[in-house]
């Protein structure tokens, strides 16, 4: 089980608050992109193994939206920071 800290509540709380909201830093398309690049940006994510930067929703709380940096093999969390604010430099940057 994850425990996460809302970087708006300020609180630990377990995973079961929260609902997971895909990957972060995802830049949508400028309108007139081809089908493939719009297939792309729906459908295919990273699937990396070690850091990744997620998005999660405080669901059971504040219901805001925030970005996590989570080690996908040791499920360490590395740092979760508020949507909008520069990821803090923790660990490697992702590749």
């Amino acid at each position: 089980m994850l425990l996460l800290q809302c970087p708006h509540c300020l609180e630990g709380r377990s995973e079961e608050e929260f609902d997971y909201a895909g990957e972060a830093h995802i830049q949508r398309p400028a309108p007139g992109v081809t089908d493939a690049e719009w297939a792309d940006y729906l459908y295919f994510r990273s699937n990396p193994q070690g850091r990744h930067r997620e998005m999660w929703v405080h669901t059971a709380g504040c219901r805001r939206y925030f970005n996590v940096v989570r080690d996908t093999v040791s499920y360490d969390v590395l740092a979760v920071y508020p949507i909008g604010e520069r990821e803090p430099l923790v660990g490697k940057p992702p590749p």
